[in-house]
């Protein structure tokens, strides 16, 4: 199952047929919003607008766990995150897709990992997406003729408020390319949850660092993002026909990142953290005794 969840502007998916909007519950609390459930190209999907439909939701009060969990349960394997960015590199110019690559974190206030007291685990995040998605968008972009750049490292801040021009330039100089408010601890959750995931960062403005470009408002990145989208929805409509297929095992072990990871003794973990993970970590997790659930 192919799931998108669509950032700022993108609160709808442009050609998704036999769609139906249903809630999918979450112990972790409430998603953004209702998931969208369709075919897109012929295979099934799944949108979740991240902000929720009509941009309710300010970054640091999206539920990334209960997104992620409850894209989980609807069943996604593969997850493509659209996601609206101020550029930090002269070359990126407003409308530039990037198949990032690499993040860093400057956010304070969120809850980035499902796991915690009496089920502890540490996920790799050395190569934080998945290279099989990423070689499949920067194919399909090839395929329409869409300029996509491969590579990119993501700085993510706490927002609400965009930064201040000392600190865009502190975020160029540590080799940043792209910044934005979302895809952490998205990606995070996405590796602990076993998903695929890559993002497509949307070029919408050069934050305030750029002399001769006017500093970034929200009003200008919807007026970008709206002439975006159609190229944001060809680029979907390609690479899901590419995506039918979920390779067992994923090559680049996205699917197996919880092999290693577990740390707590099995007689240590406590019936009440193994219970909310079971939908995030089924895979590892003993198969529930029906005798002791009657």
């Amino acid at each position: 199952m192919l799931g998108i969840i669509g950032g700022s502007g993108i609160y709808d998916l442009e050609g998704l047929r036999n769609t139906q909007w249903q809630r999918v519950r979450s112990p972790f609390g409430q998603p953004s919003d209702e998931i969208l459930f369709g075919e897109l190209a012929g295979r099934p999907l799944c949108f979740l607008p991240r902000h929720g439909r009509g941009h309710r939701i300010p970054p640091a009060r999206i539920n990334f766990r209960a997104n992620i969990d409850a894209l989980i349960r609807a069943g996604v394997t593969d997850l493509i995150s659209l996601s609206a960015v101020g550029s930090l590199r002269e070359d990126l110019t407003p409308g530039t897709f990037v198949i990032v690559d690499q993040f860093v974190d400057q956010t304070r206030n969120r809850k980035r990992s499902f796991f915690g007291r009496g089920f502890v685990a540490h996920v790799s995040l050395a190569d934080p997406v998945c290279s099989r998605l990423g070689d499949e968008l920067i194919t399909a972009a090839g395929d329409i003729d869409l300029a996509v750049r491969r590579g990119g490292t993501y700085l993510v801040i706490e927002g609400p408020q965009f930064s201040t021009r000392s600190e865009s330039r502190l975020y160029r100089d540590w080799g940043c390319d792209v910044i934005g408010m979302t895809n952490l601890p998205e990606a995070r959750l996405a590796r602990e949850a076993e998903i695929c995931y890559a993002t497509v960062a949307m070029v919408t403005d050069y934050d305030c660092w750029h002399e001769a470009h006017a500093d970034v408002s929200a009003a200008d990145v919807l007026t970008v993002l709206r002439a975006n989208a159609d190229r944001a929805s060809a680029l979907l409509q390609a690479v899901a026909p590419r995506l039918r297929e979920h390779p067992m095992p994923c090559p680049s072990g996205c699917d197996r990142a919880l092999d290693s990871a577990v740390l707590t003794a099995v007689e240590a973990r406590k019936p009440k953290a193994m219970a909310r993970l079971d939908a995030v970590a089924r895979r590892i997790l003993p198969t529930p005794d029906p005798e002791n659930h009657a």
